[in-house]
């Protein structure tokens, strides 16, 4: 059989597939990738995935997750952090707040207050991942619950976009 790829593992051929990818590499649990190029091993069952234009499906992850009105659960303000580039003892510092906190939030051992998630959200779209965030939204967030709704992403020629929230 006659492949493009080969496996990191066994260097045998792959067999290309494309199909829905649930993208727990996120670190978040309700991102779907709609249509996901993959390669499987045809001998050890490795599998690997092909994330086309990877900072651009980080940052419209990241619109998505600040646009939301519920208030941001632990994952997802781990996932913020990271996309800011921040070690969590840096967010603490520029959040106003202790470590132990910062950890409490992303553990979901208690709940980011509504002040630091709406202060979280701002640094957010006023770093490179998006240009604008109109401020009414703050006004949107709904501090007494948390969901998760699920994320479906597609790769369009030039980016991602969102299918569905």
């Amino acid at each position: 059989m006659k492949t493009d790829f080969h496996c990191t593992t066994c260097r045998s051929g792959m067999k290309r597939k494309h199909g829905a990818h649930h993208f727990r590499e996120s670190g978040l649990s309700n991102v779907w990738i709609a249509d996901l190029e993959s390669h499987h091993c045809t001998r050890c069952d490795n599998v690997e995935y092909v994330f086309p234009r990877i900072e651009s499906l980080l940052r419209i992850i990241a619109e998505a997750v600040i646009h939301k009105p519920p208030r941001l659960r632990g994952e997802e303000v781990r996932f913020l952090r990271k996309t800011l580039g921040w070690s969590g003892v840096d967010f603490a510092r520029h959040m106003g707040v202790a470590v132990e906190t910062v950890s409490r939030w992303e553990t979901d051992a208690a709940p980011i207050g509504p002040q630091a998630d709406r202060l979280l959200r701002l640094l957010v779209a006023q770093g490179h991942l998006t240009t604008a965030y109109p401020t009414d939204r703050l006004r949107q967030i709904d501090a007494s619950r948390a969901t998760a709704p699920r994320l479906t992403l597609e790769a369009t020629r030039t980016s991602w976009r969102l299918k569905t929230a």
